[in-house]
């Protein structure tokens, strides 16, 4: 298997940027893109390169969302204060963010290993691209959602909460899914677009704290022999293309514009299932012997 060098990991930190926030798939594009490079995904480098990775896009998702993050913590601050009279709608989002992080990590951290087999079958991650496409689809063929959030309850959330969970499978979009779920259950098209990466923080940062756990028991060794440039090149390189992915996004969401993705979800679905080396053999381009 190779080691991660600062081409590489630029490519993947641009691949890990842009898809982290469109409808597509981050974890399915750097599964498949690192079966093409042929990095083995449980090498102390790419271990820690995906914890980074996923913590520069968080970052991105601050620094987008920086206006609304100011004005929710000032509006929970005040309901918090005692004599508040007005409506809690900052606190009514926060109990809705737990709803549904809840069945998340319930159905995550007990099925954690099956979900990291996962990502070694190519042929499940086209299936769940397929999948993606269907829900992307489907997000044109239900009628304009005028719920808010006072009338969004708490089972609506758990439901996008199970949504985000099934997300962990490689080849289903987190963003894509949650958002398209939201959608279905009513709530307005823009505040779909800010619950889901509302949940995404602590989804990113329980998913975040389990991969430097796992970095952590490895050996001295083994963490010694990490390459830190390219490492925190690639991260660097994910912040950076993750912020204008997300704005991009944004825009699509608004415009319900969401199922264009979905073509290209089907396309190389197909392409996984028919088998990645095939086709790359068939197109003339063949993956270098290990």
């Amino acid at each position: 298997m190779k080691e991660l060098d600062y081409l590489s990991a630029i490519i993947l930190g641009i691949i890990q940027g842009a898809t982290e926030f469109l409808p597509v798939s981050s974890s399915g594009h750097l599964a498949i893109s690192q079966h093409m490079m042929q990095f083995d995904a449980e090498s102390p480098a790419m271990l820690l390169f995906d914890v980074l990775a996923h913590l520069g896009t968080l970052l991105a998702v601050m620094i987008v969302f920086t206006p609304s993050i100011a004005k929710f913590t000032k509006s929970l601050i005040a309901e918090s204060r005692p004599g508040y009279t007005g409506r809690r709608n900052a606190w009514l989002i926060t109990l809705l963010g737990i709803a549904a992080f809840i069945p998340t990590a319930a159905i995550a951290l007990p099925f954690k290993d099956q979900f990291k087999e996962a990502f070694g079958n190519t042929r499940l991650i086209g299936v769940c691209l397929i999948v993606t496409g269907f829900l992307l689809v489907g997000s044109t063929m239900v009628s304009r959602g005028r719920r808010g959030w006072r009338k969004f309850s708490w089972w609506r959330a758990a439901i996008v909460g199970i949504a985000q969970a099934c997300a962990i499978l490689p080849g289903i979009s987190r963003s894509g899914t949650t958002i398209c779920v939201a959608s279905y259950l009513g709530l307005r098209r823009r505040w779909a677009g800010e619950y889901s990466f509302f949940i995404a923080f602590p989804a990113i940062l329980g998913a975040s704290a389990i991969q430097i756990k796992d970095t952590l028991k490895l050996g001295e060794t083994q963490v010694a022999s990490i390459q830190l440039g390219p490492v925190l090149v690639g991260s660097f390189v994910s912040f950076i293309v993750g912020v204008f992915a997300l704005k991009a996004l944004l825009g699509v969401v608004r415009r319900a514009k969401l199922h264009y993705f979905a073509v290209y979800c089907w396309a190389l679905g197909i392409v996984l299932l028919i088998g990645l080396d095939k086709v790359l053999a068939l197109a003339g381009f063949s993956r270098a012997a290990s």
